[in-house]
């Protein structure tokens, strides 16, 4: 489509830059093949509430299929060259740019969210990330350790060899591509078991890419987490497993890969607090308004991030003034068509997540918060987003020791509290079992780096928020899991470290 369309035409619309299938196979060994068991569910957009495709209900017997795919695979592109790597990852790249609506308008009406977003970031991003890790492994080295006069040790990075990865549904194609681009760039073929809520997008990325990328090398099966996920994480065929989801599930990946004895990486949930210290109190200039701006950012993808700033943590001297500049941005907010190039917050993803964060919603009641704004729960979006999954943001003040506070909604709800002193705000931010993302807000640069080392998790945003660049390791603290996601240290999570002692001595050498 040319230039920028104030809303973008629904699948199935004259113009719309995609086409569904009305079913999809699995891709496997860079084919489309059917289910072992011939079975498939249905895949509904948040957008509308309506079913518009469906994907296999895949088993073991699938991932069977997709293993011995990867295995075939694995040691032609095992053996590549980093320049035959580096060129692969970017033509993938190449691939999605030429592609940019057609992903986003498919990521938009799987997921919900606002078509603004997928094209400004999600599929951006992912370009990006595949474009840096074909740089990064360019720059990969082995190295030399001088063990002794004619003895040297030389290390060398080796491919895995076949690894799974299981993605969530908030980001499906950006997730995805976190997990295979350094797969792909460590000599590895990979298996992604995509959310259940969301394959579709992802199915439409292989197709972009079915002639790009050597058959093999990435497979896709669709279906449910017990019935696909963990024969997947189970399967001493895989050398590696990476997931990012919830904490509970997580804690089920662990035991799968504790049974093969293989390395798994985590990035798991969150309860990030944002903090806003007493001197951005200046209301009228430009750095208050950025403050205001990056405590609204707990509506970004409806709160459907885990790094989701869904504490704010607000100095007790400028709270009256700073959360009724908040409430002013937020009623600034669109909240309908997630296709609208104006809208701001689209649908939740799925029908079960609209009522847990609705449940959520009632229990901040239950508990004695203060409903600031919102707390109608579900928006009523009538015409043809009539059946979508729409939740109105919410915001509560209250106390940290209060659910709300203390456990990962996942949705559009801000819980808010005050405090007193630097060393309280650290205390309440810190309170919480996960530790995936931290905000914080000060003019005072020095009060900014105490604060962010204090501050338990694995990243910290001063003075801005859901930043998220390729080459800034990203992974979490306590239960937010484990690993490295991004940065091309995530290369290690990717690749085996081999150790060769070479005697160049003439004379017998050894213990005795």
């Amino acid at each position: 489509m040319n230039g920028s369309p104030k809303s973008y035409p629904r699948p199935g619309e004259s113009g719309c830059p995609v086409t569904f299938k009305s079913q999809y196979e699995n891709f496997i060994g860079g084919k489309w093949v059917p289910p072992v068991k011939g079975q498939y569910f249905d895949n509904v957009s948040p957008v509308n509430g309506k079913v518009f495709c469906k994907s296999a209900r895949s088993t073991a017997e699938d991932i069977e299929l997709a293993l011995d795919a990867a295995h075939a695979a694995k040691d032609k592109f095992g053996a590549t060259t980093f320049e035959q790597r580096a060129k692969l990852l970017n033509q993938m790249a190449d691939a999605i740019e030429q592609n940019l609506e057609k992903l986003a308008v498919a990521e938009v009406w799987d997921n919900g969210k606002p078509i603004r977003e997928a094209l400004a970031a999600d599929i951006p991003l992912a370009a990006d990330h595949l474009r840096y890790f074909a740089s990064a492994v360019r720059t990969q080295e082995g190295f030399i350790a001088e063990h002794k006069e004619n003895t040297v040790a030389y290390h060398f990075h080796e491919p895995l060899g076949v690894v799974g990865a299981i993605i969530p549904w908030n980001f499906p194609i950006l997730m995805a591509i976190w997990k295979l681009s350094p797969a792909l760039a460590g000599g590895n073929c990979i298996i992604i078991k995509p959310a259940e809520q969301t394959p579709a997008s992802i199915m439409v990325l292989m197709e972009v890419w079915a002639n790009v990328v050597p058959p093999g090398v990435i497979n896709v099966v669709t279906g449910y987490g017990p019935e696909a996920g963990k024969p997947l994480a189970c399967s001493p065929r895989i050398a590696k497993i990476a997931f990012t989801g919830e904490t509970t599930t997580g804690q089920l990946i662990m035991q799968y890969a504790s049974q093969n004895i293989i390395p798994v990486t985590l990035e798991l949930g969150g309860k990030s607090p944002n903090i806003f210290f007493a001197d951005i109190a200046n209301e009228n200039d430009e750095f208050f308004e950025k403050a205001v701006e990056g405590c609204v950012m707990f509506v970004l993808n409806q709160g459907e991030v885990c790094t989701c700033p869904s504490r704010a943590l607000v100095h007790e001297s400028i709270y009256d003034k700073f959360i009724e500049k908040v409430v002013q941005r937020l009623g600034k907010v669109k909240q309908g068509d997630p296709l609208n190039m104006e809208t701001m917050v689209g649908a939740q993803v799925s029908t079960e997540q609209m009522d847990k964060i609705l449940h959520y919603v009632e229990l901040g009641k239950k508990e004695g918060a203060q409903c600031i704004v919102g707390g109608s729960g579900k928006k009523a979006i009538g015409g043809e987003l009539e059946g979508g999954y729409y939740i109105e943001p919410t915001i509560f003040k209250g106390d940290n020791k209060m659910r709300i506070f203390q456990e990962e909604i996942f949705g559009p709800v801000l819980s808010v509290t005050t405090f007193r002193t630097e060393e309280e705000a650290i205390q309440i931010a810190n309170d919480t079992s996960y530790g995936l993302g931290a905000g914080l807000w000060t003019r005072d640069i020095m009060k900014a780096y105490r604060v962010s080392r204090a501050i338990k998790a694995g990243r910290v945003w001063v003075n801005c928020y859901h930043e998220y660049p390729s080459h800034a390791a990203f992974g979490g603290y306590k239960k937010s899991g484990f690993g490295r996601e991004c940065h091309k240290l995530t290369l290690e999570h990717y690749q085996q470290l081999k150790n060769i002692i070479i005697s160049y001595s003439p004379q017998p050498t050894g213990l005795f």
